[in-house]
Formats: structure tokens, sequence, C-alpha cells
């Protein structure tokens, strides 16, 4: 199954928290237990957005803006 098929916002919770174990060790951060429901909570909407971002469409002829102006 391909990740846009699985959906990456469809992690199952106890993948989640071994993720934010494993980053968490990565970087050194200390994680206090009391945290760790905020952290899943953001992170689990980061991912649903990162999943909408990745699965949305676009035609073979879009290009990539050479430059951002705002």
């Amino acid at each position: 199954m391909t990740r846009a098929e699985w959906g990456v916002d469809e992690l199952p919770e106890p993948i989640l928290d071994k993720l934010i174990d494993a980053s968490a060790a990565a970087l050194g951060l200390p994680v206090a237990p009391e945290w760790k429901p905020a952290i899943k909570a953001n992170l689990a909407v980061t991912l649903h957005l990162a999943n909408m971002v990745a699965t949305f469409p676009l035609p073979d002829e879009a290009d990539p803006a050479p430059t951002f102006e705002a």
C-alpha cells in the first residue's frame, strides 16, 4: 500500500507514540509524559495537513514558480 492510499494522517496511535519517542531521542529533547498528548495532537494535525498537500492533484503542465513575490 502506498502512502497516498494509506494516508499519513491515518497513522495508528502506537506509531505516533513511537515517532514522538524516536524523534525526541534523535534530537536529544526531553519529553515529559504530560506533554505527550499535546505533542501527539499537534503531530496528527501536521500529518493530516501534509497528506492534504501531498495528495493534491496537479496537472502535468504545472510548473513550480521561479520566485515567490508577496
